[in-house]
């Protein structure tokens, strides 16, 4: 399974300057060591895999994002891998607890970041990200997991780029360009 994700993140084409150094670390940390997944939190090891999946309605331009209560920030749903886990298992597992989305296919991830996360020093490490993008409709019924989030909302391009941007992950105007949005 490693094996196959070095070959993954080989696979993402980089968009621009930090998505090439994104993919570089991504790549060397996963030869340099197996030891990719959390296993105690917040932090151990660190850096470690997530996935994020942004559910994407093509059709009316917008993104869910959801008001996440540990991280302070509006982040797309995803979650830690776990041991033996593909990330793409990862995204339908977190797409039924986080949203209660039954998730059958899922497409190959289009982006890798590599990011500090906020809070105390203590609880801060770096995730190596996949991002998957789920195509659903902003009018399907979701059922949002309150104790993650205070909210979760469809969101915009032009919203996303008006609003405060420390309020946002940091790389999702990036994912969004990539994702051609």
């Amino acid at each position: 399974m490693h094996a196959a994700l070095i070959e993954l993140v080989e696979s993402l084409p980089p968009a621009d300057e930090t998505g090439e150094r994104h993919r570089a670390e991504a790549l060397a940390w996963l030869r340099a060591t197996d030891d990719v997944h959390r296993r105690v939190k917040p932090a151990t090891p660190s850096p470690h895999l997530v996935v994020y999946f942004l559910l994407v309605d093509r059709v009316a331009g917008l993104v869910l994002l959801c008001d996440h209560r540990l991280s302070g920030l509006r982040l797309p749903t995803g979650g830690h891998v776990e041991p033996g886990e593909d990330p793409a298992d990862a995204v339908r597992r977190e797409a039924q607890e986080e949203l209660g989305l039954r998730v059958a296919d899922v497409a190959a991830p289009f982006l890798v970041t590599v990011t500090e996360t906020v809070g105390a020093p203590p609880s801060r490490h770096t995730d190596v990200t996949l991002w998957y993008a789920l195509p659903v409709p902003s009018t399907a019924p979701l059922v949002p997991d309150e104790r993650e989030f205070a909210g979760v909302r469809w969101w915009s391009r032009v919203e996303v780029a008006a609003a405060r941007p420390g309020r946002f992950e940091p790389h999702l105007l990036r994912a969004l360009d990539a994702l051609g949005l």
